[in-house]
């Protein structure tokens, strides 16, 4: 049976792996991403990396279904990617173009986020299930959703970004995408941050934390929770603001798209537990009571494999006509 080659694009690194139809990862590496010179070298050495697997393998490109990617900005219907910040694809990159230009496979794309709900729903958190949303929390907040199977995607591409629902009013949060009170600016790994600078103007209480933050001005995701876990006031105040304001982003997913799961994935999300329990918390007190027991809260499975998977799905999918 013909494998599929499967790549998850981030701003640092690349992952490929080859992958079967049943969703097993045969091999994977990586190699670093090449967002100098404005990315132009990003695609070519990725191609580079698959052709010479390929040879090392004693492969052919007829030996395989296709190529799916998983890619951070978004994807237009040409399969050009825009809005990669990190990548330096401001404008339309033809990144399919290229792709087909070199090699003779069907190629498909996907934003990042929705390759690891597609990764989740497929042979992760969210196995056996038709309707979910899942919420990467990481360096910013991505968000993919999948209704009764299908992946939304949106009329110009963009469905999903729940990291930039506005979800405070306030104005004291500074998003990157240039808004304030974005998801993103107060429940990420940068938002982290923005919580601590606002809360500290007025704490007057005893923490290690709060002096460890008076002095770099920045907060560690991983430490934050490990002191919040030792109830050390500062890092407590600051976390339940954190999962008081996923909380309610989840509210809002479910109130709106009633999913079977809301999963929880990202880098912060190695907190396990402990996080997801936290925003539960909230999200009781915030969501449409009639349907609270119906959408539950669960953390990803997959880890760092789930968007590879999940750009392997969709090749899957469009392949079979879904």
């Amino acid at each position: 049976m013909k494998k599929i080659i499967a790549i998850d694009l981030g701003g640092t690194s690349v992952k490929i792996a080859i992958v079967s139809q049943q969703g097993q990862i045969i091999e994977k590496w990586s190699l670093p991403t090449m967002s100098q010179q404005k990315g132009q070298l990003i695609v070519p050495t990725i191609i580079e990396a698959i052709i010479s697997k390929l040879e090392e393998r004693k492969e052919r490109v007829e030996d395989y279904l296709g190529i799916g990617m998983g890619s951070p900005g978004t994807i237009l219907k040409d399969g050009s990617v825009k809005g990669a910040y990190n990548l330096n694809w401001v404008n339309p990159h033809p990144v399919k173009a290229i792709f087909q230009q070199e090699i003779n496979l069907p190629f498909v794309i996907i934003n990042d986020a929705n390759a690891a709900a597609l990764g989740e729903l497929w042979q992760g958190a969210g196995k056996g299930c038709s309707d979910l949303v899942m919420l990467t929390l990481g360096t910013g907040v991505g968000g993919g959703i999948i209704c009764q199977n299908r992946l939304i995607e949106g009329s110009s591409g963009s469905a999903g970004e729940i990291g930039h629902i506005t979800i405070d009013l306030s104005n004291q949060f500074q998003c990157s995408c240039g808004k304030k009170g974005c998801l993103e600016a107060i429940a990420s790994a940068r938002g982290l941050t923005n919580l601590a600078k606002v809360l500290a103007k007025d704490y007057q209480g005893s923490s290690s934390a709060y002096q460890a933050f008076m002095v770099s001005q920045t907060i560690d995701a991983e430490k934050l929770i490990k002191a919040a876990r030792a109830k050390d006031d500062f890092a407590l105040r600051i976390f339940d603001e954190f999962t008081k304001y996923l909380g309610l982003a989840c509210s809002y997913c479910a109130n709106i798209l009633n999913p079977d799961r809301i999963v929880i994935g990202g880098g912060i999300s190695n907190a396990g537990t402990y996080l997801k329990e936290a925003i539960e918390n909230h999200y009781q007190h915030f969501v449409f009571q009639p349907i609270k027991d119906q959408t539950q809260i669960t953390l990803a499975e997959l880890g760092n494999d789930a968007g590879i998977l999940g750009a392997g799905y969709l090749l899957l999918l469009k392949e079979s006509g879904k």
